[in-house]
């Protein structure tokens, strides 16, 4: 196709500048045209800002600019600047030949009822490329469905379970250069791969500051999760270190980690697996949580609260506590005093430490009735 011309030009205006997008394929002469201006008008060319210079592969001639032989290097914007009045921005698109062999993938994240196939370019062509899909089972061609929100996949269902058959999956693409075309061929458990589980909450364990429990639910895209049950695989580390801890869990979709670093933040994923086929999901959207840790207790409100606790517990005089020499007393601290039969005294004597100021005090209770 060397020295063919092949564009398409959508001519728009935009800011008072005429613009047009056209597409030329490797190794041809284009030639772009001023409009506005006659053959004796006075131009001038500039290619991407800097005016344009005179070169064999780049002439001027009257007002319109000529490439020759292009390549790579003639990508850009080329702006005509006519009698200093009018200026028409003209922007040059170059085609890389037909295009390369598409990259071709499929996954199951819906195992055992579908999967799905991506297709992509290595390399833009820069004009319009179409795709045709093909998908067999073994000798037979089996139909699939284009997705609708994204336009280079399909998704195809599975025919059989267990099928010691392959599928294969051709794609080709074509433009007006030329086509390409990739086959890709597999087993169905091969392709099994989850999506993320979701971790739903990370909770603290009280008093337990090594301890967090983990709950997450399975993909909402595993279709059968009784079924076919997945195992998981999490893990978990301070934010402050760069190793992880791990830890597989099978049949239940919680788990209680115990060796947390007390204290610290951590990061918490979890990925999942069918038992037996395919391959692990991608990790889970991170979780930040923190293991139980106890409130700083503040040093003056424990001091309030110590004394008042040792206040209430002293004995307080009462008229059972105290009894005349007559009748005697149980109590070693009630002493009867010579010559009077009337007055008692009732002497407590309490040692006690306080935690704070760690001293010594001895606090004296006497109390006296006239009886």
């Amino acid at each position: 196709y060397a020295g063919q011309m092949r564009w398409r030009i959508c001519p728009t205006l935009k800011n008072n500048y005429r613009i047009s997008i056209q597409c030329r394929s490797m190794g041809s002469n284009v030639t772009l045209e001023c409009d506005g201006g006659s053959i004796d008008s006075k131009v001038r060319w500039q290619f991407n800002g800097r005016n344009v210079a005179h070169s064999e592969r780049v002439i001027v001639q009257g007002t319109n600019l000529i490439l020759r032989n292009v390549d790579s290097s003639h990508t850009g914007t080329y702006k005509v600047v006519l009698d200093s009045l009018f200026t028409k921005v003209s922007s040059l698109s170059l085609c890389l030949d037909a295009p390369m062999e598409p990259n071709v993938m499929c996954r199951s994240s819906a195992y055992p009822i579908s999967f799905y196939c991506t297709w992509h370019l290595p390399n833009p062509t820069f004009i319009p490329t179409e795709f045709n899909v093909s998908v067999r089972h073994g000798e037979k061609e089996i139909e699939f469905i284009r997705d609708d929100k994204h336009k280079n996949r399909c998704n195809v269902k599975f025919v059989e379970l267990f099928s010691a058959s392959k599928y294969t999956v051709t794609v080709v693409a074509r433009n007006s250069l030329g086509s390409n075309s990739t086959s890709i061929s597999f087993k169905e458990e091969t392709i099994v791969k989850p999506d993320p589980p979701e971790i739903i909450n990370v909770n603290p364990v009280p008093e337990s500051p090594q301890r967090m429990v983990v709950v997450w639910q399975n993909p909402p895209s595993w279709p059968e999760p009784d079924a076919i049950p997945l195992k998981y695989f999490l893990r978990y580390k301070p934010i402050i270190l760069d190793d992880w801890q791990h830890v597989e869990v099978t049949d239940v979709t919680f788990h209680t980690i115990t060796d947390a670093y007390a204290g610290k933040e951590h990061i918490i994923q979890v990925a999942a697996k069918d038992n037996e086929a395919g391959t692990w999901s991608e990790w889970s959207k991170a979780v930040r949580a923190t293991p139980w840790t106890q409130m700083p207790v503040d040093p003056e409100t424990e001091t309030k609260e110590t004394t008042s606790s040792i206040t209430s517990g002293i004995l307080q005089p009462t008229q059972n506590s105290i009894s005349s020499p007559t009748t005697g007393s149980a109590h070693p601290f009630l002493l009867p005093l010579p010559g009077s039969q009337s007055i008692s005294f009732k002497i407590l004597f309490l040692i006690f430490k306080l935690p704070i100021k760690y001293t010594v005090t001895t606090l004296y209770s006497v109390s006296c009735e006239l009886l």
